[in-house]
C-alpha cells in the first residue's frame, strides 16, 4: 500500500500526523484553545493533499 505513495504523499502525511500529535500534547497540557486551532489543521493538509492528487490526474 504504501509504495504506491508519492515524496509529496508522505510529507503531507507526515505533516498531518505531527500536527495530530502536537495538538494532542497542547490539549493535554492545559492549552486548549491552542490545541483546538492546531488540530484544524489536520483535514486541512490532507484535503489539500487529496486536491494536489486530483489536479495530478488530468
Amino acid at each position: 500500500m504504501f509504495k504506491k505513495f508519492t515524496i509529496s504523499d508522505k510529507l503531507l502525511f507526515i505533516a498531518a500526523l505531527i500536527s495530530l500529535i502536537y495538538s494532542e500534547f497542547l490539549f493535554f497540557i492545559g492549552e486548549k484553545q491552542e490545541a483546538i486551532f492546531i488540530g484544524i489543521w489536520v483535514p486541512s493538509i490532507l484535503a489539500f493533499g487529496i486536491y494536489l492528487k486530483l489536479i495530478n490526474k488530468k
